[in-house]
């Protein structure tokens, strides 16, 4: 998945493309960006279960 992404972007640099390179490399950041974010609410959701068990504890 990897070659393929670098063979994609290669390919745009190559063929002086830079406004579709520069659309590629934004959609990139705006993936990364979601995959954080998805990463914390499931932190979040998972720290706030464990706290809702530890107060049914006590």
């Amino acid at each position: 998945m990897i070659k393929f992404f670098r063979r994609v972007r290669r390919q745009l640099l190559a063929g002086n493309k830079f406004s579709k390179y520069l659309l590629y490399a934004i959609g990139e950041v705006v993936l990364v960006v979601i995959g954080i974010l998805i990463a914390l609410q499931i932190n979040t959701w998972n720290q706030e279960r464990i706290n809702s068990r530890e107060e049914q504890r006590i």
